[in-house]
């Protein structure tokens, strides 16, 4: 937050003074005195004392200069800067709104004054949680600093620091990282490295690296800026103890307590010596030292703490600050953690109440509190009391999704989600660690469910869909095509080497100003479609349920870690479960928890290298079928067959994966009878059991069937195995003269299909493409996983704790770029070697896939191998090919798990549109032909047959 105005006044009054009768230069003088008590009183933290003066100041102004007069307006500035200090956001709103009106009337709209309001105004909206209305106020600021030559100023850095803050509070930490670098970059450049507002920035950007578990990093910024204020001020000063303060907290994440307790005491005593016992630094770090016992269970010395902080603030800045609920809420969870529910339950509802009241009901703020009282209610056992507020939690959280995911690219909605994930494992660990047998509980675990599984996708698809309907609109038409633009853009750079660039840091250059516009269209895009989106429907249990076949349930299976409210507060989540619901037609819901991932997760992989062992040079699979068989069975045992109990004689399956899981045949697992589950069951896949919302709109298709099949890639290769894999590092395309079979063989049984093969298979045949009734695509596919890349740590993290972040790659730039699961999987297309340019380079990625026009598509079959990997993000599904047609609006996708035999594939598929024609549903033809494979002795190995899975619509199709 900014402070006030302080020596602005003084050119102001003196111009004034030299204006007016000599009575009045008086009093102006004697104002100007009374105005320098006002910055003494806002520094020794005394807001009461300091906003009285400062109305005392303003209605001398008014008497003496006029309502109007620009003084009066800066006068007007900082009291609602007091006013926000004082949590009197109305009143504070209501000043800045006058000192802007006055700026605006006296220096019109683009002078660097109305910036400065313009950034309090901000300032005020993001500490309400206004984040949507904060963040066009900072952006108008920083256009106003640009418009008068400022945008280097040190103002302009000010502001950029707010707005950092905003997206930091918003989850958006890549823009976050960001800004805070600009602002860093304009203090260094303009004030030095040493000036103690450069030292603000280090400081500042070390607290976010910290919030990302970056803690080497944040450590390195700390003690830059502690030495900066400690050259600059000395060791005894408030600027110097902000950043002693910081350096204790990321010592305390990384549990060195001894080093935690030892620097908060010293941050402490120094705020105490230099701004006094009441000071709201002091108080914030009374009550850091607190937390820090808290979390030691040195339950005494953190309730005195909390204690002193708690009838301070009640003091300075009275029962209704938001300041004073902070400290009701943690002494609270100190309580929570003693037993002492009673005095624990008075305290949150006060902190509640305070909330409430000064933030309103949908912040967050509010949602921590009700979610606290609902972890106090489930550890007395109050299941009633716990569900209902857990509910209403909930439903706040659920507001703030439905805000806050319309903005930002998909990485920044990624880290939003990561806010609501304490509150998923806590709905589904209240249910099945505590209640199992609770109806109300399980209905509220699986609403909770289908309204954040694969919620980035719905949110994705949603908002292009939109805009590719507004074909009247020509603001979402010129969007659209930025989009697919600097997506083509970024794919060509990422297949790229620095080498073709003059120098590396032009490549980084290129990288970062592509990445960072393609953010910016993704953010308009998002905000456009909101515009154009009616009343978005809450998603209901009732609603999904009727799209549920009459013979079928929804199977939703998550990773969890469950949530025990009794224990310490930095010890409440425990290892990953995995855990299944299930939804009838009827709306019976059943519930289980299947056990601990890791072991699950063994037998999945032991599994799956099973399946896809096979011979590079014969293509024949490996594993013997017994010792197959038995790794199959393995895995079902544990995962599956605790499922088919609560399945009873439901054949049906619409299976809603998570995590690993996604990657594995679930028709290949064996039962207790030593069948494969194709032979009992009919799986369909899905992202969400909330996909068939969208699925029941259906679009017309407006161009026949597309095949495109035997690329001609520009370079001889060698004919391995007739795969469809390729390591795009080894650049070696071997034909496949298989697939240009597959396509007439197709061609014959769908007459109205175009065909494309050899020189005419280009990845811009493929961009061309409008809404064909099917596109099917043989060819190379590739996915290249992150770890080759220079990959993050990949272990299991508690809510909002997050990896270092940190990568081997030399170019930040580059890093940037390959991180997008999207521009590591995709296909490869004609003219692949030869590099051709018109963003035709033979690569289609799965982020230019995205981009294709595929909103009526009925089925879309990629006819290769690894079309079904990709990133796996834990409720959020595969970042991959599949994620990327879906996004594109296609109904339903073919795709497969693994290298793939050519000839059996072609076999296979058609097989498969020969039963699509005669009316068979696009699930249960592929499953009929997999039980013909299966009892054939050729191909009956799962390694034939298992590859492809069917997702998305499961229902039959018209062929246009």
């Amino acid at each position: 937050m900014m402070g006030l105005s302080g020596v602005m006044l003084t050119p102001t009054v003196g111009q004034v003074i030299s204006q007016v009768s000599e009575q009045d230069q008086e009093a102006l003088a004697e104002v100007q005195r009374l105005y320098r008590q006002v910055v003494e009183l806002y520094q020794q933290g005394k807001y009461n004392e300091a906003i009285l003066l400062a109305e005392t100041v303003l209605e001398i102004y008014k008497k003496n200069l006029g309502e109007e007069h620009l003084g009066t307006a800066t006068i007007l500035n900082d009291l609602g800067i007091l006013y926000q200090f004082q949590g009197k956001y109305s009143e504070s709103e209501l000043s800045l709104q006058q000192a802007l009106a006055i700026r605006q009337k006296q220096l019109g709209n683009n002078h660097v004054d109305i910036a400065l309001s313009l950034t309090i105004m901000a300032d005020l909206y993001r500490l309400q949680g206004r984040y949507s209305e904060a963040e066009p106020l900072y952006q108008q600021a920083l256009d106003i600093y640009r418009e008068n030559q400022k945008h280097n100023h040190p103002d302009t850095a000010t502001t950029m620091n707010g707005l950092a803050s905003l997206f930091q509070s918003q989850g958006r930490y890549d823009d976050a990282e960001t800004v805070y670098r600009q602002a860093l970059e304009i203090r260094q450049n303009l004030l030095g490295e040493n000036h103690p507002d450069t030292a603000t920035s280090l400081s500042d950007l070390a607290v976010l690296y910290r919030l990302l578990g970056r803690y080497v990093e944040a450590e390195t910024l700390n003690l830059q800026a502690l030495y900066i204020y400690t050259h600059k001020f000395g060791k005894i000063h408030p600027a110097t103890a902000v950043t002693l303060n910081n350096l204790a907290r990321l010592y305390e994440s990384q549990g060195k307590y001894k080093e935690a307790e030892l620097i908060y005491t010293q941050a402490l005593s120094i705020y105490r010596d230099k701004l006094g016992n009441h000071h709201p630094f002091t108080l914030t770090s009374l009550n850091n030292l607190a937390g820090l016992y808290a979390s030691q269970r040195k339950y005494a010395e953190a309730e005195s703490l909390y204690q002193q902080s708690l009838a301070i603030r009640k003091q300075q800045l009275g029962e209704n600050h938001p300041d004073t609920a902070t400290s009701f809420n943690d002494l609270a969870l100190l309580y929570t953690s003693q037993g002492r529910y009673s005095e624990a339950e008075l305290l949150y509802k006060q902190a509640l109440a305070i909330w409430k009241q000064q933030l309103g009901d949908n912040h967050f703020n509010t949602a921590t509190s009700l979610n606290n009282l609902a972890a106090l209610y489930q550890s007395q056992d109050d299941i009633p009391q716990a569900i209902n507020y857990l509910s209403q939690g909930l439903a706040v959280e659920e507001y703030n999704l439905s805000e806050n995911l319309k903005m930002g690219d998909d990485k920044q909605k990624q880290d939003y989600m990561a806010k609501v994930l304490g509150t998923t494992n806590g709905v589904i660990s209240l249910n099945l660690q505590a209640v199992p047998n609770n109806p109300e509980a399980t209905r509220l675990a699986l609403k909770t469910i289908l309204e954040r599984k694969g919620r980035i996708l719905d949110v994705s698809t949603n908002s292009l869909q939109i805009l590719r309907q507004r074909t009247d609109d020509l603001e979402s038409q010129q969007l659209l095509t930025q989009l697919i633009e600097v997506r083509t853009q970024l794919s060509n750079l990422t297949f790229k080497k620095p080498d073709d660039f003059p120098s590396p840091e032009i490549y980084r250059q290129q990288l970062n100003e592509v990445t960072a516009k393609a953010k910016e269209i993704e953010g308009k895009i998002g905000v456009r479609s909101a515009e154009f989106r009616s009343l978005s429907q809450p998603i209901t249990l009732e609603g999904i349920q009727k799209l549920i076949p009459a013979d079928a349930a929804l199977v939703e299976i998550v990773r969890y870690q469950p949530f025990n409210p009794k224990a310490p507060e930095n010890q409440r989540f425990g290892i990953p479960r995995y855990a299944v619901y299930i939804l009838y037609p009827n709306g019976d819901i059943k519930a289980k928890d299947l056990g601990e991932a890791k072991p699950i997760d063994d037998k999945l992989i032991y599994f799956r290298d099973n399946l896809a062992d096979v011979d590079k040079v014969t293509g024949i699979p490996q594993t013997p079928i017994p010792q197959l068989k038995e790794s199959a069975r393995q895995l079902d045992e544990t995962l599956m067959q605790p499922i088919r109990q609560l399945l009873g004689n439901t054949k049906t399956i619409l299976l809603s994966p998570d995590a690993a899981l996604n990657l594995i045949p679930f028709e290949a697992l064996v039962d207790e009878n030593n069948q494969y589950l194709v032979e009992n069951y009919h799986i369909t896949y899905l992202t969400s059991g909330r996909d068939l919302l969208r699925l029941k709109d259906k679009f017309a298709s407006q161009q026949s069937p597309l095949i495109v099949a035997d690329p001609f890639y520009g370079k001889a290769g060698e004919k391995v195995a007739l795969t469809r894999s390729i390591d795009l590092s080894e650049f070696t395309f071997p034909g496949l003269p298989g697939t240009e079979e597959e396509a007439k063989a197709i061609k014959n049984l769908l007459p109205q299909a175009t065909v494309l093969t050899g020189s005419k298979a280009t990845e811009n045949a493929v961009k061309q493409v409008k809404k064909p009734n099917i596109l099917h695509i043989a060819t190379h596919g590739f996915f290249k996983p992150e770890r080759n890349l220079g990959e993050r740590n990949s272990g299991e993290r508690n809510p909002g704790e997050r990896n270092s972040g940190e990568r081997n790659s030399p170019l930040q730039g580059e890093r940037n770029v390959i991180e997008n699961p999207l521009l590591r999987s995709g296909l490869v297309l004609a003219g692949v070697t030869i590099g051709q340019s018109a963003g035709d380079d033979g690569v289609l990625t799965a982020l230019e896939t995205t981009n294709l026009n595929l909103v009526g598509t009925k089925l879309v079959v990629l006819s290769a191998c690894d079309t079904g990997k990709g990133d796996i993000k834990i409720g959020q599904g595969v970042y991959g090919l599949r994620r990327a047609l879906v996004i594109a609006g296609s109904e339903s996708q073919l795709i497969s798990l693994w290298k793939v035999s050519d000839d059996a594939t072609k076999d296979l598929m058609v097989a498969y549109y020969g039963r699509l024609q005669k009316g068979e549903g696009r699930s249960e033809a592929l499953r009929q032909i997999q039980l013909g494979m299966l009892k054939g002795e050729k191909q009956k190995h799962p390694f034939y047959w298992a590859s492809f899975i069917p997702s998305g619509d499961a229902t039959s199709m018209q062929f246009d």
